[in-house]
């Protein structure tokens, strides 16, 4: 699958890949910042953004889109970021094809599996009846029945564009619902990534937790763990100018 992305700076390729109900944009304050340095794709997984949508979405398929939009961009080795969901693709990457991988960087996800805690979320986009909605407000206030956090239902509504019959999803809303027990899935038992590595977690996240960490020394024995102060799960959003201090720190 040939995946959307944006291209932007000069130097070594960094790769990032965003979450589950995101897209390339929710990266952009952070590429801003190291453009100088480095250069940036910034990616949107299948199903997400302007990439295209298929009814095969899992972490194998993910892997093997990722590896096709270095090959056609002739990258050699990559430093590799990813986000939630993201961060799940770039594990399976790495222990795929660690060759390909200089350093990496996981934001707020352990390789362990994760039980379905989307539910209300989901049943809060399926319930919009997209024919009849006449603007973003209406949208909103349809959401906030299900979802009351504004930044979460600003977030998603990222997801909700306008096409030639009204308001349509950028997302896959009805294989993300149907398949959404694939995203919590674990990395394999045995499978290892020897290479640099850099776990980023929400200090105020529960994503990644004190019984998380021998899994994260099985599987990235080369591992460091920074906890992002006054962070939730979204990091990136929250504190991104710590979340790029590290990443400079560890990328060098």
């Amino acid at each position: 699958m040939k995946l959307n992305y944006k291209k932007s700076g000069s130097g070594p390729p960094l790769v990032i890949l965003h979450g589950l109900f995101g897209s390339l944009d929710n990266w952009f304050s952070i590429a801003k910042e190291l453009v100088e340095h480095y250069t940036l794709y910034l990616v949107d997984q299948r199903n997400h953004g302007d990439s295209p949508h298929a009814e095969e979405w899992n972490y194998d398929v993910m892997v093997e889109d990722l590896k096709e939009l270095i090959d056609d961009e002739g990258l050699e080795k990559i430093y590799l970021m990813g986000h939630s969901m993201g961060g799940k693709t770039v594990m399976n990457f790495a222990v795929t094809y660690p060759e390909r991988v200089e350093k990496l960087i996981v934001a707020d996800i352990a390789p362990r599996f994760y039980p379905i805690h989307h539910q209300t979320i989901l049943e809060g986009l399926n319930s919009l009846k997209l024919s009849e909605i006449k603007s973003r407000k209406e949208a909103d206030d349809q959401l906030a029945q299900y979802i009351p956090e504004l930044g979460v239902r600003q977030f998603l509504l990222k997801s909700l564009t306008r096409d030639s019959e009204g308001f349509a999803w950028k997302i896959n809303l009805k294989v993300i619902t149907e398949k959404i027990e694939n995203v919590g899935e674990a990395l394999a038992d045995g499978a290892v990534f020897e290479g640099p590595t850099l776990f980023l977690a929400g200090a105020n996240s529960n994503y990644i937790q004190q019984k998380d960490l021998p899994d994260l020394k099985a599987h990235f024995p080369n591992y460091e763990l920074e906890f992002i102060t006054n962070a939730g799960h979204w990091l990136h959003a929250e504190q991104p100018h710590a979340v790029v201090e590290e990443m400079r720190r560890f990328l060098g």
